[in-house]
């Protein structure tokens, strides 16, 4: 039986999530190639010196390279990495697959699709449950939604990101799933932030709150690696508070379309826009702890 050739595979988006991305595709040697982008180009080097090709515009990836996936801050940025001078719509073809792992809304999402199936292209929404150390881990959570042919070609590499991928169905299914999962982690770190803060206003230990909750029904995660992070009041940025901020209002948007009532998730985006304009945007989101402070 003939060998099955190796995908040549491009990432686009370096930041937090994407280096950490793109390191474990370079690092499975599962990919005949892995090229990067990234729009501030110094990102990419640190890559580059562990094997990894560079390539200086979006086009130029998806022009050497099967598939592509990106990582991208907003849909902004997700929009200008597709549409821009020298974008992916510059060079996608039939026979080539575009992956947009970033958090988008709906329209965002379904606008890319369209634009790459329109030059013959497959896509396939991926955006993921988790944040830095999950992502080095190559233990993120993929929902997908697309093309289910390109999802079948890129197992191998959600295999090596993730821990467990879900295939939603069309276009669209994904990225509404995301908000979903993120407008109720935002709403749980906004209520554990104001338990931090009562505790604490109480003359409680904040430890201890943390220990209880951590041996009843509410345990999770989340709490046990935030708490210390909150009681420091020191959050160096796994998940940036502004990227969180982003998702609760994207979602509340969704909320809004569909006539569903969100009260819960509205005010904890309050909290996080509070915060945010206290100056905390780039730290990680546990930093909304800052809104509960009058000072």
């Amino acid at each position: 039986m003939a060998e099955i050739p190796k995908l040549r595979v491009g990432f686009l988006g370096l930041g937090i999530m994407g280096e950490a991305m793109a390191r474990n595709l370079l690092k499975s040697g599962l990919f005949a190639s892995v090229m990067v982008w990234n729009r501030t180009m110094a990102k990419c080097a640190p890559l580059v010196a562990e094997g990894a090709q560079c390539a200086e515009t979006p086009a130029a990836v998806v022009d050497s390279c099967d598939v592509t996936f990106a990582m991208l801050a907003d849909p902004s940025a997700a929009l200008e990495a597709v549409f821009g001078d020298n974008g992916v719509l510059a060079a996608i073809a039939p026979g080539k697959g575009y992956v947009d792992m970033s958090t988008v809304d709906e329209a965002t999402s379904t606008k890319i699709g369209e634009a790459i199936a329109t030059k013959g292209g497959k896509f396939l929404e991926g955006p993921v449950s988790g944040s830095k150390k999950p992502a080095i881990d190559g233990q993120l959570i993929i929902m997908a939604a697309g093309d289910k042919e390109l999802y079948d070609l890129v197992q191998s590499a959600f295999n090596v990101m993730g821990k467990k991928s879900f295939y939603l169905g069309t276009t669209g299914a994904a990225a509404r799933m995301k908000l979903v999962v993120n407008m109720v982690m935002g709403s749980m770190m906004g209520a554990f932030c104001e338990g931090m803060a009562l505790a604490d206003k109480a003359g409680l230990e904040q430890s201890a709150l943390l220990e209880i909750l951590g041996l009843g029904a509410m345990a999770n995660p989340m709490f046990a690696l935030k708490g210390p992070a909150i009681m420091s009041r020191n959050y160096p940025p796994a998940f940036p508070l502004k990227h969180q901020q982003k998702d609760l209002r994207l979602a509340l948007a969704l909320g809004d379309a569909l006539n569903q009532p969100l009260p819960v998730a509205a005010a904890a985006n309050e909290a996080f826009k509070n915060a945010k304009a206290k100056g905390h945007a780039d730290e990680d989101f546990a930093a909304v702890y800052e809104a509960t402070q009058q000072k």
